[in-house]
Formats: C-alpha cells, structure tokens, sequence
C-alpha cells in the first residue's frame, strides 16, 4: 500500500489522499476535498495499471464535509420508532430493495414489531413485493394514513398512491416533501425497527433523509462485482461523513448455486464485498446467494422469507438480521 500511495502522490497532494486499497488487482484511490482533475486521474490510473498484477484502477473525489442543516430546522418525527436502519446501495440494480424487504421480514421473524417504509421516491418497488399494488391506502380521519399490512410487517410506500407506470418527474425538495409527509402522517403505533430502502446513490434525498431522521445505522448492499464496490465505498464514505453508524455490508447476488449439480459458481467475483468490508474495518453481515426464486417470489408478491421459511435464503437473512439486532 505504501508503493501505491507514494505513486498518489506524485498527482495529488498528500493530505487529499484518504485512503489507497488493492482490492485482489483493482486499485481505488480515494481523495478527499481535492478538486476534480480528470487529467491527472487518468495519468495516475496509467501508472499504476503498470504495477504487476494490476487490472484496474480508479479514482475517487469525494468531500469531507456534507450540507448542514440550518439550526432552526428540526428532524422530522415520527411517533412510536425505537429504532430505524436505513438499507443502501451506491448504486441501482444490486438488489437493494428486495434486501429491505426480507430483512424487514426476517426481523419480524426474531420477534421483533417492524414497519417497512419506500424511500426509493423514483421506483418504488415496495407495493409490489409486499402485494399492495393498486390499493390506495386508508385514512379514516382525512389527515393520518393507515399503513399496509401485510406478512406480520406494516409498510407504506409513494407507490401505493401512483400508477406503476407513471413517472415521478419531481425536484429533490418536493421529493422529500412527499418522504415527510407519508413517514410522519402515517399511524405506524408501536414499533421496534423501522426499516428504510433507501433511493441508490448517494444524492439529495439520502442527504436530506439521513440528517432529518435519527438513524441507528445504515446496512450497504453490494454484489461483489468491482463496479458495485467502488459505489458501495462512495455510500460508505458518505455516511460516515454525515456521523451515520454502518451496520454493515450484505454481499448479495454472492454465488449461484446450479439447481442441477449443486456447484456454485461465482458469476459476479467472489468475496469483493466481504473484503471491502475487511479493509474499510466494517463488518460484514452476510452473503445471499443469486437465487431465481429470490425475484420470482419478489414479483409474486410474497418474499422468500415468507414464502420459503426454511429455505437457505430466508435462513441467511435471518442470520443477517439478527447481526443488526447484535448493533442496536
């Protein structure tokens, strides 16, 4: 590392560097408060794709403080939370929802009274996996929703009150808005965990919500795919920079299991998130594996924690589940 770093240098100064991890070949450097210099990024991944047994090598601007909230603004409140965790992901298409929702199931599972809420404004998937879709929620006053219910878990979701197929085109300020709204207007009573997906990425709206909410910790979602893992560091770095604790990171879509021959094969790399976790001194959860009926019962509408209890992934997400209890 310290080779790696001496080369950094020679672009950036010193102190800009956070950190220089060899990732099994791929190289990340992450910079801290350096301004974005394209050029010598390229001449600094040129370098160090010339090391022996190098593949790749990237380069990552980010900045050590995130916007403040004005004094004069309060955290929103919602009657009747212990806790909350937020589910995350750097970027789209790692299975972060389909996470949220069987940890919150699997939670539920440990005997614990959990609510479920869909932050991811832009493509809530929250209706369908948990077979609200197309019902409108209930108000008996005018004023307070009343949350779904649905496999011993509450939920509620901006997708219950739109077409599936329709749209959001709204600026984060409205966005967060409608987050306010529906998370402190609606009768959740007493519960012990709430959990949060999180919209992917590392934008307003996972700003606004992690200084608005009292967060208990934050659970990343990754595959161990290289490009997962660069957006998964991002959201890490994120968070902390905000005093948001890290539960951890799930590895999902982990290994495939043939149905046929029982052997597992590792379509995405193996191990990238459990050794990201390692090197960024987090703790790693858990795997899950790459499972067909994961997404099929996912789209049915019933997750495989409810639909398979004993079935090896829902065991793995209980596993998982009971870890983030351990940090609470």
């Amino acid at each position: 590392m310290e080779n790696i770093a001496r080369i950094a240098q020679k672009y950036f100064a010193p102190e800009s560097i956070k950190s220089a991890q060899n990732f099994n070949g791929h190289i990340i450097i992450t910079l801290e408060n350096e301004e974005e210099n394209a050029s010598k990024a390229d001449a600094l991944k040129a370098e160090l794709l010339g090391l022996e047994n190098i593949q790749k090598a990237s380069v990552i601007f980010t900045k050590k403080k995130a916007p403040q909230l004005s004094p004069d603004i309060e955290k929103w409140k919602i009657k009747g939370i212990k806790h909350i965790i937020g589910v995350a992901s750097g970027k789209g298409g790692v299975g972060k929802s389909t996470t949220a929702v069987n940890l919150a199931l699997a939670l539920a599972d440990l005997g614990k009274k959990v609510a479920i809420f869909d932050a991811d404004i832009y493509g809530p998937s929250l209706p369908t996996m948990l077979s609200f879709e197309n019902t409108p929620p209930t108000s008996y006053d005018g004023k307070i929703f009343e949350p779904f219910e649905n496999f011993g878990i509450k939920a509620m979701s901006i997708g219950s009150l739109i077409d599936r197929d329709t749209p959001l085109i709204w600026r984060g300020s409205k966005a967060c808005g409608a987050i306010e709204q529906m998370l402190t207007e609606t009768n959740w009573g007493e519960i012990d965990v709430m959990v949060i997906d999180m919209p992917p990425g590392t934008g307003d709206i996972q700003i606004t919500l992690s200084q608005r909410l009292d967060f208990d910790g934050i659970v990343i979602v990754s595959t161990p795919q290289d490009i997962a893992l660069i957006d998964a560091v991002k959201g890490v770095n994120m968070f902390e920079k905000i005093n948001i604790k890290i539960l951890g990171i799930v590895q999902n879509m982990a290994y495939y299991i043939c149905p046929h021959c029982g052997q597992k094969s590792y379509i995405f790399g193996q191990n990238g998130a459990r050794q990201t976790a390692q090197k960024m001194a987090i703790r790693f959860l858990g795997d899950i594996p790459l499972e067909q009926s994961i997404r099929t019962f996912s789209d049915e509408g019933t997750p495989i924690v409810a639909a398979l209890p004993d079935s090896q992934s829902a065991k793995s997400y209980r596993q998982i589940g009971a870890k983030i209890l351990q940090n609470l």
